[in-house]
Order: structure tokens, then sequence, then C-alpha cells
């Protein structure tokens, strides 16, 4: 799989670009083909971490992994750990779910790691433990971060009052927020 590797705020330099790539050819093992659209890297320093955050986009799925600490290549080889974790935690749950032909699962390699989840991991992390019903009340953005807040949540639901549509804010890692509308 090929990888856009881009850096902010950092050079990015042809020892990081190979040690990128080495690190997350490891993933090639999980798919029967390459991913057709290729995965974006992006290097970053805020606030003097070191910050890796790679999206691999897939047939049907996103895969997504983010890491900060204090050295660039021990945060390269946490993300590569949290996305082979994704992988392995999906394709179980693909295998189990959704056996018709054409689906998701022929994504990924049958025997790909001899590591992979069983599926009592995945139905102790998929455990569904609360239900909650609530009527959203219609408001601008601006008024359901300050909700957000005043809750002490990382997310708020709410009914935009500009698109009358189901809108998200949310917390970021890095103190901003972000905002999920339906596409």
């Amino acid at each position: 799989m090929n990888y856009s590797i881009r850096g902010q705020q950092i050079e990015v330099t042809e020892a990081l670009r190979e040690y990128v790539d080495k690190k997350l050819s490891r993933l090639d093992k999980y798919f029967d083909a390459p991913p057709i659209s290729d995965g974006n890297v992006t290097l970053s320093v805020v606030r003097g971490l070191h910050v890796v955050e790679v999206t691999i986009p897939l047939t049907g799925a996103v895969l997504r992994a983010e890491d900060r600490s204090d050295d660039m290549y021990a945060s390269i080889d946490a993300v590569a750990d949290k996305l082979e974790r994704q992988i392995r935690k999906h394709k179980t749950k693909i295998n189990r779910k959704f056996r018709q032909e054409g689906s998701l699962k022929t994504l990924f390699v049958e025997n790909g790691s001899d590591t992979v989840a069983t599926m009592e991991e995945t139905d102790e992390e998929l455990e569904l433990v609360r239900t909650k019903r609530f009527n959203l009340k219609p408001m601008d953005v601006e008024e359901a971060i300050l909700q957000m807040n005043m809750v002490g949540h990382n997310f708020f639901v709410f009914t935009n009052i500009d698109t009358q549509e189901i809108n998200v804010v949310y917390k970021r890692n890095d103190g901003k927020y972000g905002l999920i509308e339906k596409a």
C-alpha cells in the first residue's frame, strides 16, 4: 500500500519516511488485495509532543489511528500497533456477522496473523451496557458546545437549528471542537 506522508511543524526526513513505510507495511499481510486508495500519514509536533495520524480508506470502512508521545519513532510504533488491533478486531467482527460472499469480509486475509482476537475478546469489547433516549433540542453549534461543556461530556448530540438535521459536536484531543454532520 502507498502512503502519502506529510509533516506539520516538522521536516519529514528520508529516515522517518522509511521507518513509517517499514512499520505500516506490516499491515499488508491482512489484505487479500492492496486497498485501491492511498493512506494518509501526518507527522507533527504539537506542544512538544510528536503526533502521528494515519488514515487508511477502505471499501465500506476507514481505519484511523493517532498517537502522541515524546518520541516520533515511538508514536509511529504505537500507531502501527493500534491499526493492527483495529484490523484484527474488525476482521473478527466481520467474520462473525457477515458470512456471505462479497461483503467486507473479502477485504482481509483469512489467516493474516497468528494473534487474531478471539470471539470472547470481541464480545467483551462490544458489550452494550446502557441505552439512553432523549429529545433533541434545536440549537446552534455554539450553544451545543456550551451544553456539552456544562454536562462535562466529550460529545453532544443535538438538532441543528439552521439545518434541522441531527449533528454531533465533540472535543478533540488538541482542545478544539469538531462537528459531525450528515453527508
